[in-house]
């Protein structure tokens, strides 16, 4: 694993406000509604930018939106910077969620050299889903995005999962046809738009137990929010998101857990 220095890791943060920019640019561009979420909105509310210690951002946008963008991006990015990545673009993807690259660039997950596409610095692009009103049925929706997750990691968990069973159990998951694990996935997608659903969520990410979900609000209610300095659109109840998500979201965590995500291999550029 690769111990990133400080100076590397500003490096890398550089980067990733690099690519922010380029999606807030595309987004205001054909009028896409996005907001900055997870460690990204947490660190903006709390120190004005990148958390010290995080190595990554996130953007996130109703189902919609996100189709929308997902239209566009080839003829409004940038290729000379970047590339885009999602289950629809490239062969062997297996995350339910889109990835915006910078070219000239490495950032490999631990365990993750095997996967078979590129593996630049990353910014991830969360599409958000509606889930059912009813709450048995939103139970049996989350079992259901529960198996899918689980399936699709399983080409990364047959190789670091330390449980011989579990081991065995994705080595098994990790036959079935790429192809069908991903009509599996698209299957999880309500017909009806995310707009009609009071609870959302990001399919293959775990969901909070309380809800199962989000408050559709959260991603549809934006407002602008500072981020190193520059203006990007956030959730308008910050306040509410990062209390649900996080607690007492102020209080930093002990410097156990202020670690960046285990690496085997980086490349940097300067921006």
């Amino acid at each position: 694993m690769i111990e990133l220095s400080e100076q590397q890791l500003k490096q890398l943060q550089k980067i990733e406000l690099e690519m922010l920019v380029e999606v807030d640019r595309i987004c205001k561009k054909n009028n896409i509604k996005y907001t900055i979420i997870g460690g990204t909105l947490l660190g903006a509310v709390r120190h004005g930018g990148f958390i010290p210690w995080d190595d990554d951002a996130d953007v996130a946008m109703l189902r919609t939106e996100f189709e929308k963008f997902c239209e566009i991006i080839e003829k409004d990015l940038d290729h000379n910077r970047f590339y885009f990545q999602s289950m629809d673009t490239v062969k062997g993807y297996r995350w339910g969620y889109a990835k915006l690259r910078r070219k000239n660039t490495l950032f490999v997950r631990e365990s993750q050299e095997h996967m078979p596409y590129a593996q630049g610095i990353f910014l991830d692009i969360f599409p958000i889903d509606g889930t059912p009103n009813n709450k048995f049925l939103r139970t049996v929706h989350d079992f259901r995005c529960f198996c899918v997750r689980k399936t699709l990691w399983s080409e990364v968990g047959k190789n670091v999962e330390r449980n011989r069973l579990n081991r065995i159990i994705y080595k098994i998951l990790s036959m079935i046809p790429e192809n069908k694990v991903k009509k599996a996935y698209k299957g999880l997608i309500l017909k009806h738009d995310s707009d009609a659903s009071e609870v959302v969520r990001t399919l293959t990410f775990p969901a909070p137990k309380e809800l199962r979900g989000y408050y559709r609000k959260w991603f549809a209610e934006t407002a602008p929010i500072e981020f190193e300095g520059i203006t990007f659109e956030g959730v308008k109840d910050y306040d509410g998101w990062l209390s649900y998500e996080f607690g007492d979201y102020m209080k930093l965590p002990p410097k156990e857990k202020q670690k960046t995500h285990p690496v085997s291999d980086i490349k940097l550029i300067d921006v």
